[in-house]
């Protein structure tokens, strides 16, 4: 099984979780509190803002042909209004290495980052955001447009909803547990297997009455607004609009770039009792959104496990169950499952924008990429338009929280020497194309 050569075949990063020293950024504030939740700060991350040229190669020398990154807008705008102009030199830089070496660059504008000084000005819960996301997005485009054929928006517009709920179950559950002076019946593991992005939500507890008064020194709120933070109602339409202006932007400087956003995607499935669960969920997690993304040139689609609902909520996986690193079920058969479910009611392309695995053993991984590689040749059999697949991670990174514990890569990165390494999935998934 082979995809021709107009499939884009390649791999996924994010500016903060590789490139280092983003010190701008509300993320770089974060890490570096003295009650952070977070395992270990960035710090040079993967030295790929440096190293960007021998990442590339690396790809395209094992036969990939699409790069998806992002951009960071903490760089381009490091203080409100005012542009950096090396740092967009920087992305033109990348992107024309990427277009040199044969490779098509899917520029991502916003993947979770922010400048710190948009969280001090109320972040993504203000409707200010959309106007100052715009302008961000109109100084990005007009500079680099002339390069681009495909720009996703915001990575994962519905994570901050999916935060919301699992933080207040889980948060209820610890309280409660806390006042009957036993464990909570969901382990902070257990509920952090259950979003797709690496969060420690026991330590978010632990330190939840220090961090009030750090986040008030740092950004002059005790609950900074974040992209990746509990999200209302309210905000999640906020970040849809900014994805519209976002979008409006950029049509009028390059109407023929194709503009989508990427959604964070389950594969829900129903045991007996469970299907108003996954009719709820599938609803929130893609269909309200529909009225703001139907006419999008296409979706990335993000997908890395499935989700089962029984009578009374969510089950967790069976005891027998393989997990990868951040406790998800290994279930690549999700990502064919989820093409299809989104096709019925999305008219555009589709482009898996993230699908991967944490995991030491390479062979597994090998095997996770066959098997949801052959889903997607499914869907393309049966007429489903999935113009592209990059793989997540393209290096072992910084997984938010989790510090650089989880091994997503196809490539290793030595934490010390920064020396890359290339894992025999590299090559694997360039045997496809």
């Amino acid at each position: 099984m082979t995809f021709d050569g107009n499939f884009m075949l390649g791999a996924a990063t994010s500016a903060h979780q590789v490139e280092g020293n983003n010190v701008h950024s509300d993320y770089w504030v974060q890490e570096n509190l003295e009650h952070s939740s977070f395992l270990e700060p960035s710090n040079i991350a993967c030295d790929h803002y440096n190293r960007y040229e021998e990442d590339i190669r690396m790809l395209k020398s094992a036969g990939l042909n699409a790069y998806r990154f992002s951009i960071e807008w903490a760089r381009i705008e490091p203080e409100k209004g005012e542009f950096d102009e090396n740092e967009i030199n920087h992305y033109r830089q990348v992107i024309d290495c990427c277009k040199e070496m044969g490779v098509e660059p899917i520029v991502t504008l916003l993947h979770f980052t922010s400048p710190a000084w948009l969280i001090k000005e109320g972040g993504w819960e203000s409707e200010k955001v959309i106007e100052y996301f715009a302008r961000y997005t109109s100084y990005v485009i007009e500079k680099l447009g002339d390069r681009l054929a495909y720009v996703c928006t915001i990575n994962e517009a519905n994570m901050g909803l999916q935060l919301a709920a699992i933080a207040k179950r889980y948060e209820m559950m610890a309280k409660a547990a806390q006042n009957m002076k036993e464990p909570p019946v969901e382990s902070g593991k257990e509920a952090e297997g259950k979003v797709q992005v690496g969060m420690n939500f026991q330590k978010m507890m632990e330190n939840m009455k220090y961090q009030a008064a750090e986040n008030m020194q740092a950004f002059g709120t005790p609950q900074p607004q974040t992209f990746v933070s509990a999200r209302t109602p309210e905000g999640d339409i906020i970040v849809m609009k900014a994805h519209q202006a976002a979008k409006k932007e950029i049509k009028k400087l390059y109407p023929d770039i194709r503009v989508g956003i990427t959604l964070s995607l389950h594969d829900l499935q129903a045991v007996e009792g469970g299907e108003k669960y996954v009719r709820d969920t599938w609803d929130e997690e893609f269909v309200h959104y529909l009225p703001y993304i139907k006419d999008d040139d296409f979706l990335g689609v993000q997908n890395y496990t499935r989700t089962v609902y029984g009578a009374n909520g969510q089950l967790n996986p069976k005891e027998d169950a393989k997990l990868t690193q951040m406790e998800y079920e290994i279930y690549p058969q999700a990502l064919e499952h989820v093409i299809r479910q989104v096709n019925k009611d999305f008219k555009g392309d589709i482009i898996v924008t993230e699908n991967g695995i944490a995991i030491t053993d390479d062979e597994i991984r090998c095997k996770f990429i066959d098997d949801a590689l052959q889903g997607v040749k499914n869907c393309i059999d049966d007429n489903i338009p999935v113009k592209g697949y990059c793989y997540w991670s393209l290096l072992d990174n910084f997984e938010w929280q989790k510090g650089y514990s989880m091994t997503f890569g196809l490539i290793a990165v030595d934490r010390d020497t920064m020396k890359r390494e290339e894992k025999p999935s590299l090559r694997h998934l360039g045997s496809y194309i």
